[in-house]
């Protein structure tokens, strides 16, 4: 194409100054305006200024908004978010809006009515319209039209039915809105309100809308009031839940969380009073059991592909689940309770057959305690006397001995197997079954951190804990079998458990982590992942990564070393910008309720401008750039900031005081305030950006994924070099698949 060039004795334009902003705004009615603005003026003088343009008195009760989608309104607080070439619209100001949609919505006319409660839910995703909405007491009004305004309309709902549901969803989703800003407090609702939500889970469970904006309410409510998360429990059964998760992934989400928040209650109920809610229990039994099984059918199993934000919810159910155990696990046994120590009366039983001792005799009191306290040194408790006093530390406490219970009576065969095999052998080889459950027990709550609140970012769930009833006690039977089989392999001695127990156990650990990383969708998939992880497997392993990391310390390697190095570094940087360019979807989070609102960020493909904007669902796939709304020039970034140095995270609420959130965080500063705060999704994607977005303003990648990738590719690269590959060419295509042999006769079968 021609290139132009300016006459000698023109004057090149020159760029405009950086508080200067040309936009275009509209006027119904009128044609856009080109104007430019300049940020340093007050936004009130601007608004005059575009309002004289179009003849406009009261300037006062204008404003300007965003005339994309969001509809936002520009304030003083945001107008440095204003970028060249925005689209503004010059509309009536937040509060002239709010007291015009505060009269509307209480129109006598069906259709007006409606038109109105569209309109405020669409609003109310503004914080400013909100702030303006709620001084006028709309969030009272709301509610009042919740629990009674609505009824007067349902006689007309068999005539009007498709009017009636919408005007219930846009007046839900007005009032999920507004809430959402943080403005008025969860504590204000009413019982008659919360029953009114509740009534319409069961009520419109056809209507999606309704029942989804219901959910959301609720869900809210029990994530942000102690007052409001006991009466939704008392409102909202798991039964009444259950059908609901067979419905769109959305239901099941918000379903999942809502679930497990009235579970904890209810069980804190029946913990408190046991004996007057057996019933309450055993319901919530039942309930519970056919929630895992349509969980595992409708959600695990499914046939869709479960997102990060589904596996999220799971992973929380997992944690929540895995916490009721707390309780027995911090309780320490009492030496003198009778029904506990029954529990160890029946481990002597199932083991050796003590219902055939003679129990009348008096003569045969002392003789008794003496079979009783070689019983119990076979069953390998320390303290042989009063086996009871083994279970007075915590964790793991009584819930060792319930894990011990339940291998005796589930499975009996392996149970007694384990014991006599034990308490016969003669070469000290033997492992003690009472202390190894113990050591156990406490290892697998650290595993699976009973007692530990749910992070707000992982996803990691393990499908196989929900295949049974009782996974976590199934879970320890597979796992004590494997640390009798594993303390055999390993030649372990019972003279020395203290120091055999950190050997043994460390392996054991291994085996059983390794196990779980593969994602087992079964039980028995997992007990056949550890047949194949023995002590020799494991040996081989560590041996195999050992070889893999071995660092040649030789003057030759080294030098050989520095000189690939820059060159990796550089593959390094090139694949995390190719990342950057692919983009990741972020999820919004604040300490006012978990949100289902996501946004999308990406990198264009000329390393020059990052392209940014809110999505209405976790997307499958990359996001074209023309989707998204906003861009930030590279050359604008000043500094990318981590942790506790991030704007967001400096912010008072429960949510900051994460760990796992604060090591997520990151945030991209510009201009003289400007700030785009992240939370990624994993620790990957953490160390993805951050090295991405250092390696675009030219600083060092410090994360450790860098340094793994460094040190992986590195000793890969030279290993190559040093292979003897001279006068060996290597083709470009890889060599064509050979047709098959004729015949398989020279296969040797070695089993």
């Amino acid at each position: 194409c021609p290139i132009l060039l300016a006459p000698k004795n023109s004057s090149v334009a020159m760029p405009p100054p950086a508080d200067i902003v040309k936009v275009a705004i509209e006027w119904p009615g009128a044609f856009p305006k080109l104007m430019e603005i300049d940020q340093k003026k007050p936004l009130s003088s601007i608004i005059k200024e575009v309002c004289d343009g179009w003849s406009l008195a009261n300037h006062d009760q204008f404003a300007l908004q965003h005339a994309d989608s969001s509809n936002f309104y520009i304030t003083e607080k945001n107008r440095n978010e204003i970028k060249n070439g925005a689209i503004l619209r010059l509309t009536t100001s937040p509060a002239q809006n709010a007291q015009q949609l505060h009269e509307r919505i209480q129109s006598s006319s069906m259709d007006a009515k409606l038109e109105a409660l569209k309109d405020l839910a669409n609003y109310s995703r503004d914080v400013t319209f909100a702030q303006e909405f709620i001084n006028l007491d709309g969030i009272s009004l709301l509610t009042q039209m919740v629990e009674s305004g609505t009824e007067r309309y349902q006689k007309l709902q068999k005539i009007m039915k498709p009017c009636f549901g919408d005007m219930l969803s846009f007046t839900l989703t007005a009032f999920v809105e507004l809430m959402d800003h943080g403005i008025v407090s969860w504590d204000t609702f009413s019982v008659a309100f919360i029953k009114k939500i509740a009534s319409y889970v069961n009520k419109f469970a056809s209507d999606i809308s309704i029942l989804q904006r219901s959910l959301a309410i609720l869900e809210s409510m029990v994530l942000n009031s102690h007052d409001l998360y006991q009466k939704v429990a008392q409102e909202i059964t798991i039964g009444q839940l259950i059908p609901h998760l067979q419905g769109t992934e959305k239901e099941r989400k918000i379903i999942i969380t809502i679930q497990e928040y009235t579970k904890q209650v209810m069980h804190s109920a029946i913990a408190r009073h046991p004996l007057t809610n057996a019933q309450p229990e055993m319901a919530n039994i039942l309930a519970q059991k056919q929630l895992r099984s349509i969980i595992l059918t409708h959600v695990i199993r499914a046939q869709r592909a479960i997102n990060n934000e589904m596996a999220h919810q799971l992973y929380v159910l997992q944690v929540l689940t895995f916490n009721l155990l707390e309780d027995r696990m911090m309780t320490k046994m009492d030496p003198q309770d009778q029904a506990q120590r029954d529990i160890i009366f029946e481990l002597r039983r199932i083991a050796f057959d003590a219902e055939s001792e003679p129990n009348n005799s008096s003569g045969s009191i002392e003789k008794r305690k003496s079979m009783y306290t070689r019983d119990y040194k076979k069953l390998g408790f320390i303290n042989h006397v009063n086996p009871a006093m083994d279970f007075t530390q915590t964790p793991p406490g009584m819930l060792a001995l319930d894990n011990m219970l339940y291998f005796a009576k589930h499975h009996q065969d392996a149970y007694i197997r384990i014991v006599l095999e034990n308490s016969s052998r003669e070469d000290k080889h033997e492992c003690p079954f009472g202390r190894s459950s113990i050591e156990l027990t406490k290892m697998l709550c650290e595993i699976l951190k009973v007692g530990e609140l749910p992070s707000e970012t992982c996803n990691d769930f393990h499908p196989m804990f929900f295949t049974h009833d009782r996974s976590f006690e199934e879970f320890f039977c597979i796992c004590i079998q494997l640390l009798n089989k594993t303390w055999k392999e390993m030649r372990a001695t019972s003279e020395d458990f203290n120091k055999a127990r950190k050997t043994v156990m460390q392996v054991v650990k291994e085996q059983i982590m390794r196990a779980l990383t593969t994602k087992p969708s079964s039980l028995d998939q997992f007990k056949s992942k550890l047949q194949n992880l023995s002590y020799t497997e494991i040996l081989k392993i560590r041996q195999s990564e050992r070889m893999n990391q071995e660092d040649f310390q030789s003057r030759p390697i080294l030098e050989l070393k520095e000189k690939i190095q820059p060159e990796i570094l550089e593959l390094i940087k090139q694949q995390r910008l190719n990342r950057l360019v692919e983009g990741t979807c972020f999820r919004k989070l604040n300490s006012r309720r978990r949100q289902d609102k996501f946004w999308y960020c990406r990198l264009s493909p000329n390393h020059k401008v990052l392209h940014y904007g809110d999505l209405e669902e976790s997307p499958q796939g990359e996001v074209p750039h023309d989707s998204l709304q906003d861009k930030l020039p590279v050359a604008d970034i000043k500094a990318v900031v981590t942790g506790k140095d991030c704007p967001h995270m400096k912010e008072k609420g429960a949510l900051k005081q994460n760990k796992e959130v604060l090591e997520l965080a990151f945030s991209i500063l510009y201009d003289s305030s400007g700030q785009l705060n992240f939370i990624a999704p994993d620790k990957h994607e953490y160390c993805v950006w951050t090295d991405g977005l250092n390696a675009l303003l030219g600083k060092d990648m410090l994360s450790d994924l860098t340094r793994n990738d460094l040190d992986t590719l590195l000793s890969m690269e030279i290993k190559l070099r040093l292979l003897d590959l001279e006068n060996i060419q290597i083709p470009d295509a890889p060599p064509p698949i050979p047709k098959e042999p004729s015949n398989y006769d020279f296969v040797y079968d070695c089993n």
